[in-house]
């Protein structure tokens, strides 16, 4: 299972970066004076993927990944469905790349928040027990 490099947005500091590399300190001065100021705040970025060992998780996303490889059948009809990625915190996909299941919380009334999120095409598998707010990737090395 790999992960997708994240694709870097060029920044002031790669931008000087590269001008340091293609035109010496003189064009980094020139640049750095000519670079505009801007008072508008800086562009939020996703939050970062964790990741977890597959030992770590608890007994029941294990009988969740067990159900995904064998196909299922899965107890919650939403199991299977697209996974949005509205939160933005997983790599950006294709619509349709990620798939959600439900990992069983005891003592829940319904679905409960855990959930494994899988990206079929590389293979990687996410676990979120906190309803999308934030992402293990699973390591299924350790």
């Amino acid at each position: 299972m790999r992960f997708p490099p994240r694709i870097a947005r060029v920044s002031a500091l790669s931008a000087l970066s590269l001008t340091l590399l293609v035109g010496g300190p003189a064009a980094i001065a020139q640049a750095t004076a000519e670079a505009p100021k801007s008072s508008a705040p800086a562009a939020v970025a996703p939050a970062d993927v964790g990741e977890i060992c597959e030992s770590k998780l608890p007994k029941e996303a294990h009988e969740t990944l067990d159900l995904i490889e064998k196909g299922g059948p899965y107890p919650y009809p939403q199991d299977g469905t697209v996974f949005q990625n509205r939160e933005g915190i997983l790599p950006d996909q294709n619509e349709g790349y990620y798939h959600e299941y439900t990992v069983e919380t005891p003592g829940s009334d319904d679905r409960g928040a855990k959930r494994i999120v899988t990206g079929e095409e590389k293979q990687e598998d996410y676990f979120t027990e906190d309803h999308y707010e934030s992402f293990d990737k699973v390591d299924f090395s350790c």
